[in-house]
């Protein structure tokens, strides 16, 4: 995958069956958000790109390009998404109930919210597209430790009720092996892809990141 002359991303190659969940990982400019945005089309790419017939996606950046302090609150914001994607008002507050963010939140200004809350009312802003697909670069970025456990949850709960595949870029260990099916670790010199306990040995997260790193998982009854 190339950015002008420059290759981003070479030599990587994975399938995911529906209903799971990829975590992306790897050090800064190893290519994760370029992967993903080359994944929902908005970059052009070298390489094959094949999604099932019927896929829908959902995108949530990890930074959305609008000013916070803009006088807009939640509702509106939601609104005119929901006029675009020609949803109902059934259908925003059930994307409401998915993300868990009660309808009181919408009358705040967007620059006003938390983190959390404002992340979870752009995964609302992605579900009215009704995705069947949710790519999420580095969704609790930025987020305090009980706001990032909240939305881990709300994003493992859209995979598991709605059945959605679920991609998305972290840097926290602890959430792929607590959540992700599968790993696709990317680095300067190569890449690897598996499930996070065969992947991420110590040899291939010293492939990526290029240092030695372990990762010791506690298995809890």
């Amino acid at each position: 995958m190339r950015l002008g002359s420059t290759d981003v991303i070479r030599g990587v190659g994975f399938s995911l069956p529906r209903g799971s969940c990829l975590a992306v990982i790897g050090p800064n400019g190893a290519g994760k958000t370029v992967l993903l945005r080359a994944l929902i089309g908005a970059l052009p790419h070298t390489g094959k790109i094949t999604w099932a017939a019927g896929t829908v996606l959902g995108y949530v950046p990890q930074k959305l390009d609008i000013e916070r302090d803009l006088p807009l609150n939640g509702r509106d914001f939601l609104r005119a998404r929901a006029a675009l994607a020609g949803s109902s008002s059934a259908m925003q507050a059930e994307a409401l109930r998915s993300v868990g963010l009660p309808e009181a939140v919408l009358s705040t200004p967007i620059g006003n919210m938390s983190g959390g809350q404002f992340q979870r009312l752009l995964i609302a802003f992605a579900l009215l597209g009704r995705p069947n697909v949710l790519l999420l670069d580095e969704p609790a970025a930025g987020i305090d430790a009980p706001g990032q456990a909240q939305l881990n949850e709300v994003i493992h709960g859209l995979q598991d009720t709605r059945a959605m595949t679920v991609l998305l870029v972290s840097h926290d260990l602890s959430v792929v092996y607590r959540y992700a099916d599968y790993v696709l670790c990317l680095g300067r010199s190569g890449a690897c892809f598996g499930p996070p306990r065969s992947a991420l040995t110590a040899e291939a997260l010293y492939e990526v990141y290029g240092q030695p790193l372990g990762f010791h998982v506690h298995d809890h009854s």
